[in-house]
């Protein structure tokens, strides 16, 4: 990983640029890039997208979508342009190459790219490809890259996913390619690393003979908002852990990469993919769990079923809650269940790694004496309040020898003062400086595909696993409380 840096001159391509998701994140993450001086002097933005804006139209929502920006970001925003156009019409491209050329002219963006696209997933080989028809995939005169930012979701199955990469491929070399999953850029993601490699007393631990299990959770309290429409051809499974979690697994399970470059770091990743045990369709049946939520409480707030949301069929199948027992086939991990889950309308927005250390061999004060004592265990806090926490047995004061679990907490925002991102200004810089460390690489995706698509298929099938109907603002539905019960084990309350 390089150190913080400005930007090199670019120009800074965003598809999609009257859409949600650039109005929610991107330009958010500028802002914060702009106010710390991270943005190079020789830096702008071009908007593509199908409204008809002018050039000041979209400068005066770029001022209005993110109005933290202080006066670096209103200098900056002064140079903004903007494309209207269909993205199957080569006109749209034509203009792209004008305003391109005008910017190296006017700011002294060199002739390099960066391409976002922040549209919807069935356009993305379609920009990939005109970009290429109009020559746009190569540096302008005197530049030294273009680069393509492809968000999420990275295809819908196996097969859609190397078809899209098949079509990409063809427009952008995988180097040029940045595959983008915010959770990659969360502190306590990336603090996962530091952990495990900067510290030797959690090294030797960090394996089957004395971690028992590991579960990661993904739980948030919103529904699907007025995004039905989107999620009805998603699903939990899709929209987060052939990605998220997919993500989070790897770096938390992987063996110690030989550097923290680009190249080493990802080959481990991939390494723990390919591990990952992938089931057989009666095997995924018997080791998942989809629900669906109904109406409920979410903080004292009355909410309305799924099915009765905008945008959501009245019969839908579309699962908003999955738990998967996984398994990792190498010397490290073999034998240790890893349990995963996530939901809507969950009680609350938590996610978190907790990995369960075995138990001690003989408790020489058994019964009430160690009642309320626990296994250890280690939990990584992603979000909310990003930290970690080691809970282990302490002495209760007293005259009685009773021992309970106590926590020893740290918290990011206590230790450093930084305010919690949710990632986007790090990978952003990131894409624009050309360290592609944190970003998913080809075979991460097809892998993580790989491991999914059976749970997929098995659902497809009549009996293949059933809806089961959960109460908004509850854990999920009963029946996934038996995936860990039949080992003995049972879900961890999440600490809110």
């Amino acid at each position: 990983m390089r150190p913080r840096e400005q930007t090199p001159p670019l120009a800074l391509v965003i598809f999609g640029a009257s859409g949600d998701l650039t109005a929610r994140k991107i330009l958010p993450a500028l802002v914060d890039l702009a106010d710390r001086g991270r943005l190079s002097d020789r830096f702008t933005v071009i908007g593509v997208a199908r409204t008809e804006w002018t050039d000041d139209e979209f400068r005066k929502v770029a001022l209005q979508d993110a109005t933290a920006g202080g006066e670096r970001w209103q200098r900056l925003v002064e140079r903004f342009r903007y494309v209207a156009g269909e993205y199957s019409a080569t006109e749209t491209f034509d203009r792209l190459k004008e305003v391109l050329s005008e910017a190296d002219e006017q700011y002294g963006t060199g002739g390099n790219r960066v391409y976002y696209l922040a549209t919807i997933p069935p356009v993305f080989a379609m920009v990939a490809e005109a970009l290429a028809k109009e020559g746009c995939n190569v540096p302008g005169p005197g530049g030294e890259f273009a680069r393509l930012v492809v968000e999420k979701p990275y295809g819908r199955d196996l097969q859609s996913a190397l078809d899209l990469d098949d079509a990409v491929h063809r427009a952008f070399g995988e180097d040029q390619i940045f595959r983008i999953d915010h959770y990659m850029g969360k502190e306590t993601v990336q603090n996962v690393l530091a952990l495990r490699f900067a510290n030797a007393v959690f090294e030797p631990i960090w394996n089957r003979r004395y971690v028992e299990q590991v579960q990661i959770t993904v739980a948030e309290s919103l529904g699907v908002e007025h995004r039905g429409g989107f999620y009805e051809s998603a699903g939990a499974l899709r929209d987060i852990v052939q990605n998220h979690v997919m993500q989070v697994l790897a770096l938390t399970l992987m063996e110690p990469p030989t550097g923290m470059d680009a190249t080493h770091l990802r080959d481990e990743k991939v390494k723990l993919l390919k591990a990952v045990d992938i089931p057989t369709p009666d095997e995924a049946v018997d080791r998942s769990v989809r629900g669906q939520y109904g109406a409920g409480v979410v903080g004292q707030e009355a909410v309305p079923a799924y099915r009765d949301e905008e945008g959501v069929a009245a019969d839908s199948q579309t699962e908003t809650y999955v738990a998967l027992r996984l398994g990792v086939e190498n010397w490290r991990w073999a034998g240790v269940p890893v349990y995963v889950r996530t939901g809507k309308r969950l009680p609350a927005r938590v996610t978190e790694v907790a990995m369960q250390f075995h138990r001690v061999p003989f408790l020489a004060f058994e019964g009430e004496l160690a009642r309320q004592l626990r296994p250890n265990s280690l939990v990584l806090r992603i979000q909310p309040n990003e930290g970690i926490s080691l809970h282990f047995g302490a002495k209760v004061p007293g005259e009685e020898f009773r021992v309970q679990s106590v926590s020893m907490d740290f918290l990011y925002e206590n230790a450093f003062h930084e305010r919690e991102s949710d990632g986007y200004p790090r990978l952003l810089h990131d894409a624009m400086c050309g360290d592609a460390t944190l970003f998913i690489r080809t075979d991460e995706v097809e892998q993580a595909w790989r491991i999914v698509d059976p749970y997929l298929a098995a659902w497809s099938q009549p009996g293949g696993g059933g809806l089961h109907f959960y109460n908004a603002g509850t854990w999920g539905p009963h029946i996934a409380d038996l995936l860990l019960e039949r080992s003995g084990d049972s879900w961890r309350t999440p600490e809110l």
